[in-house]
């Protein structure tokens, strides 16, 4: 399987550059394979397209201000994006310098100093003169991904809007973005209709942006990432089964958070890392359905879609989306997957 089978042509004019000004504004496209469906929708349609039993399960990692600039203490200019905070005053993150800093150099953000203790991979691991945290909160900037290109850097609107409204848990470098199109008016629908609702974490990585380098997909290795699936939601999702109801994964980060969960075989609780990289080929263990907004060409979550709904489904789905003019990516619309065929383990 070669990553070239996963890409589609996408007009930079539909890659969303903001948020629209509602949450719950955006469009969905609905794709149901089995069924022969494909049909557009918006997102405040849901609560009608799932049925009361159902239940939703969000990730609610919360997004740190995970951007830094400063220099290094010979001069020049640095950039740092947190990859995963390691322990109060250590972290693992991406650096962009004129020159790479090798192991005991000193980077300096205002006041606060920091020490390069050698690299993992692509990543830095940096030791700070004080808690991270704290530097961070004060000084750092929302790290929007690379294709939302702006002159000016990321205001008090991106502070919010690139933040899902249940987030509760810090730790991501970027936002689990299918979650961004849900506000309390929503929220409260979906209740009404008698459809629950669940939690995750999993701390998104700034690797998640990181391109598919190896044209065969098997020899592609995702970046670890840590993640927690509690007792509560295991119960949630077994009762829900009880009922007949469905598990909708609300984004890529809750699939590979509950298929981690349940990869012996049964979903148990679990809190650790995962490097679980999904392509066609896979048999899901957890999930029923994907809420998920449209991803690059050629990505690693791209493929996950796929692996659910069907290369070809999934890339007609994208074609027509362009066709129709969705806006793509972070802030851009979504889309309500259906699984195709016989890729789920029987329960």
């Amino acid at each position: 399987m070669r990553k070239s089978d996963f890409h589609y042509d996408l007009p930079e004019a539909l890659i969303a550059q903001a948020p629209l000004p509602g949450r719950s504004d955006s469009r969905l496209l609905l794709l149901d394979p089995a069924a022969g469906r494909l049909a557009d929708h918006g997102i405040r349609e849901l609560p009608g397209l799932l049925a009361p039993g159902d239940l939703l399960v969000f990730n609610d990692t919360r997004v740190l201000p995970a951007r830094l600039r400063g220099r290094k203490a010979s001069g020049g200019q640095v950039e740092l994006l947190v990859e995963r905070h390691l322990a109060e005053a250590e972290l693992l993150c991406w650096l962009r310098a004129s020159k790479s800093p090798g192991p005991g150099s000193t980077l300096v953000f205002g006041d606060a100093r920091a020490e390069v203790l050698g690299r993992r991979q692509e990543f830095y691991h940096l030791r700070f003169d004080r808690p991270v945290m704290p530097l961070l909160e004060a000084a750092g900037e929302v790290p929007l991904p690379p294709y939302i290109r702006r002159a000016a850097a990321p205001d008090a609107e991106d502070a919010e809007r690139y933040q899902t409204v249940f987030a509760r848990t810090p730790g991501s470098a970027a936002a689990p973005t299918a979650g961004l199109h849900f506000d309390a008016t929503l929220l409260a629908a979906l209740a009404a209709r008698g459809i629950a609702h669940g939690f995750v974490t999993l701390h998104v990585g700034a690797g998640t942006f990181a391109p598919v380098r190896a044209e065969r997909v098997e020899d592609h290795r995702l970046h670890h990432e840590w993640l927690e699936v509690g007792e509560q939601v295991c119960q949630a999702i077994a009762d829900t089964r009880a009922r007949g109801g469905r598990v909708v994964a609300v984004g890529t980060t809750a699939v590979r958070s509950l298929e981690t969960a349940a990869a012996g075989g049964e979903l148990v609780p679990y809190r650790g890392e995962t490097e679980l990289f999904i392509y066609p080929g896979y048999r899901f263990r957890a999930i029923d359905a994907l809420l998920t907004n449209f991803h690059l060409p050629e990505s690693s979550l791209l493929m996950l879609v796929s692996a659910f709904a069907g290369r070809e489904p999934v890339l007609e789905a994208y074609r027509h989306a362009v066709a129709a003019g969705y806006r793509f990516f972070s802030y851009g619309d979504a889309m309500l997957v259906f699984p195709s065929g016989d890729n789920r383990e029987a329960r």
